[in-house]
Parts: structure tokens; sequence; C-alpha cells
């Protein structure tokens, strides 16, 4: 196998060298060239074709997020997206994986940025195009007894984003753990809130799950749960990582299946890995519905991969029937079930 061609574009020489060393002790990939600015960026992706770039946010003569707009728009390839870890910086993250970047890595420590860049090489990148497939929110919906859990990674902005834009103001309590740097989760929270008709928040511990909203694992220090009784509720838990996560999706979905069993439904989204497989089956084998992505539609077709071939999904769709099918399964009156 070739080795992966990475073209690292950041305004900082003590960043590129930073970067340009962590990803050469890797053997599986070859640094190919380095730009200081968009515009050197430009002429180095038509010079060097590289497989992957990194990419700065904040740059001179053009913004990162705009140079991402163009390269998704003229010449889509894998984008890694490397910003401060601060609320500013998680922001223009958000929207940049909103925009299609692959990941995005937090300076100064560039954690996992070789692992990153070698997912990325392997992800589908589509064109970015004015008009989104976005469903309108479904209208006259009446939430059931059911709880919605979430698992979704790599490339997993977009898609919550698509799934989540279609749900109505009163849907059902819905939990969701993507895989996202610890200060990003907070920002990625607020835009799903603003762009949504439920209420989006940053999950804390001892939230009651209620209708119309829709509650978000926070990144790096517990896993979310579900803890059942009267009144359910969202229930934060430190400990050490579970199928390689911290927040884990089969920790969430183990939980749920305890919380819920059958009253839960269970949907896998784009991710690199086998996180949330075991848990989606578990929800499975309780008697509880369950949806995986399917191939064409997934950036990394790993996470619903895994769960499709221990048995766990029982309906694989493209991404963009996923949210009306389960909203379907949690509605007040589909099919007699409640």
């Amino acid at each position: 196998m070739n080795p992966i061609r990475v073209l690292v574009v950041d305004d900082s020489a003590t960043i590129r060298t930073i970067i340009t060393s962590i990803l050469r002790r890797d053997p599986e990939i070859d640094v190919v060239g380095a730009a200081s600015d968009p515009l050197e960026a430009r002429e180095a992706i038509k010079a060097l074709n590289p497989d992957v770039i990194t990419l700065d946010v904040e740059m001179p003569k053009m913004t990162g997020l705009e140079f991402l707009e163009k390269i998704m728009r003229l010449r889509p390839m894998p984008v890694i997206m490397v910003s401060t870890l601060t609320q500013a910086g998680a922001s223009i993250s958000v929207q940049a994986l909103e925009i299609g970047a692959v990941d995005c890595v937090g300076k100064p420590d560039l954690e996992g940025l070789a692992e990153k860049v070698k997912v990325a090489a392997r992800a589908k990148v589509r064109p970015l195009s004015d008009a989104r497939d976005v469903e309108a929110p479904v209208r006259d919906y009446r939430p059931g007894s059911k709880l919605l859990a979430i698992g979704s990674s790599t490339g997993g902005v977009e898609a919550l984003m698509t799934v989540l834009r279609g749900f109505p103001k009163n849907c059902p309590p819905t939990v969701i753990t993507q895989h996202m740097p610890p200060t990003f989760t907070a920002s990625f929270a607020a835009r799903l809130d603003r762009i949504c008709e439920p209420t989006v928040t940053e999950a804390v511990d001892g939230a009651p799950l209620m209708a119309g909203h829709i509650y978000l694992a926070p990144g790096g220090a517990a896993h979310l749960e579900v803890h059942g009784g009267v009144q359910p509720r969202c229930r934060l838990r430190e400990g050490p990582a579970v199928s390689g996560h911290r927040p884990s999706v089969d920790a969430l979905f183990h939980s749920v299946c305890e919380a819920y069993g059958r009253r839960a439904v269970g949907v896998i989204l784009t991710g690199m890995g086998r996180d949330g497989a075991a848990g989606l089956k578990a929800l499975r084998d309780a008697g509880a519905a369950t949806i995986g992505q399917d191939e064409a539609s997934s950036v990394v077709y790993g996470m619903p991969k895994t769960a499709f071939d221990l048995g766990a999904v029982q309906r694989q769709l493209p991404l963009c029937r996923i949210g009306r099918a389960a909203l379907d399964l949690c509605a007040l009156e589909m099919r007699g079930a409640a």
C-alpha cells in the first residue's frame, strides 16, 4: 500500500514543523509538502495531489473556513482542521465539520493526529452544494413513550445535523453520544439548538428526559447514560473508556437497554471503529427497534458496518431517511404501538 500523501497548511512555521514531525513518525504517512497560507496551499494541491490536508483555522489572506469551503466545492478531498482548544476555536471547528471537514484536532497537543489522517484517507468526501437534502420538520407529530438513542463518530456532525433538522419541536426524548474533543461538544450543542426545532443541550447529570429535548454527551470526562425509574434521567458516569472511548456509544446503548428495553429505538451513524455495535445488539435482543446508516451515505462505514455484521441492525437506511424512520418508530400511533 502506498503511503498517505499529506499536505500541511498552517501559517505558523513552528506548528508546520511539529505536525510534519508527528506524521512522519508513522510509516503509513508521507508529508509531501507544506504551505503557510491558502494561496500557497492552492498551488501545492495542484502540484502535489495530496490524499489528505491538515488545515489551520486562522490564517492570513483567507480563513481556513473560507478555504475549506472552496476545497469542498471545487476539489473535494479529506481535510482535518487544526484548531486551538478555545471556545472560539471550537465553534469554528464545528462549522468546518458542518461544511465537510472529516475531523478536527486541537492545538497544542495534536492528540491522535496520525490516526485521524489515516481514517480521513479512507473517508467518503462529497462536494458541497448550495442545496442540501434537508427535510422540513415533521408536523402534527405525537410522541409516544419511547426513547431515541443515537451514536456517531467521524462524519457525525454533518450526519446528526441532517437527521435532527427534520425533528419536530415535540420530538421524542433523544440522547446522543458523538465522539468529539471535550471543548467542542458545548459549541456543537449550541449549533444544533439554533438550527433545530427541539431544545438541544449538553447533557447534565440528573436532567429529566423529556419530549422536545435532545441531550448531547459532553466530551471527554464521563459517559452519558440513562437512569430509569418513574422519571428517567441523564446520568454522567466517570470511569475508564469503554470500547476505546469516553463518552462511549456502547455505554449509552447498554444503559438505555437496561432502562427502556423494547421501549427504545437505537440508531448508529457514520464513524470509525466498533463503538456502539455491542450496545445496539443488546437493544435489538431486548426487542428495541434499531437502525444503521448504510455504506453509501456514510463518511466512514466502520461503526455501522460492525453493528450490521454483528446482527445489531434491524433496518439499514441512507442518511436522508433515518430521521423520519426513527420518528415513526417513536410515534404514539406507529402500527398501534406506543
